[in-house]
């Protein structure tokens, strides 16, 4: 199992970037996608999102070791990529393939993912419709188990890619929808690149990358940003949680989200991004009554937990 605590190297191991030699014509996002040995759900993901997207778009894939095979597939791919020869976990290594983007709009994609039909033309609608740089999307996962706000949930067609039902999930798309939500933090989510460039992207403190989405989110949220809403329309299938049970260290994300923000991560989320609830326009100021004082003091008793 993995550990939520314990002694961090926050360091990154070195790492390299591989631009591809031809840029792809017409691309219309930049999709970032960060991979630790995991090979089958890498070239499931990639091969959906060339079989079901819309628009061209340029893949840019991080490999964290790739001793699995996975490294030599994006080269033989002719993938953008960038490589390190350890783990260099969420942070680092968004950051270093968003780094390669050659489009506005960057789009980050879990490698445990399955980008359903027409889950990009959801996405550049929604950003037609608003007209400006200051957003933040999601797409909407479906999802075996768990409580996500603003996912589809129960719905399981395979947990891994040996038993992934794809066939029954096409047939099913048509009915499972959704209305847009408020709330885009994690992903498959969308920024503009100015935006992204603004906030410096993934905050590398919050390596290896628990509490990173929201805290994107927040860095978001302080630079203007109103609009984060969750595309119904746009429907990834995610097969959940793929490399944190590796034994892992992982970091104390809402800690340290308490501590630099002074305020607790899930009032963040519940109160101010209203995860999950139905979208209704641009997000309004949230009020700082009696909930805002005691979410206060709920940040700072972080200071006294180890």
């Amino acid at each position: 199992m993995a550990r939520r605590h314990g002694p961090l190297d926050t360091r990154a191991p070195p790492i390299e970037s591989f631009p591809a030699s031809r840029p792809v014509p017409g691309a219309r996002f930049t999709i970032v996608i960060p991979s630790w040995n995991n090979l089958p759900y890498l070239r499931l993901c990639v091969e959906s999102i060339r079989r079901n997207s819309s628009f061209p778009h340029q893949l840019v894939v991080h490999v964290s070791d790739g001793s699995d095979g996975s490294l030599e597939w994006v080269r033989s791919e002719g993938l953008d990529h960038t490589w390190s020869a350890t783990n260099a976990g969420v942070c680092f290594a968004v950051n270093a393939a968003a780094a390669l983007a050659r489009t506005d709009l960057i789009a980050y994609m879990n490698d445990d993912m399955y980008a359903c039909p027409g889950w990009d033309a959801a996405l550049s609608a929604a950003v037609d419709r608003i007209g400006h740089e200051r957003f933040m999307l999601s797409g909407t996962m479906i999802e075996p188990g768990g409580k996500t706000p603003g996912s589809l949930v129960p719905h399981d067609y395979g947990s891994d890619p040996e038993t992934f039902r794809e066939g029954d999930l096409l047939r099913d798309l048509e009915r499972l929808v959704r209305p847009d939500w408020w709330g885009a933090t994690s992903p498959p989510t969308l920024v503009h690149r100015r935006m992204w460039e603004l906030v410096g992207g993934y905050s590398v403190e919050f390596h290896p990358g628990i509490g990173s989405d929201p805290d994107l989110a927040m860095k978001l949220w302080l630079a203007g940003v109103r609009e984060f809403r969750g595309v119904g329309t746009s429907r990834v299938y995610h097969f959940r949680h793929r490399t944190l049970g590796r034994g892992m260290v992982l970091n104390y994300g809402a800690k340290h989200f308490a501590l630099k923000y002074g305020l607790p991560v899930s009032y963040f989320l519940r109160e101010q991004l209203r995860w999950g609830q139905e979208w209704r326009g641009p997000l309004p100021e949230p009020a700082r009554g009696a909930g805002w004082r005691w979410a206060r003091l709920r940040a700072f008793h972080y200071r006294l937990r180890p």
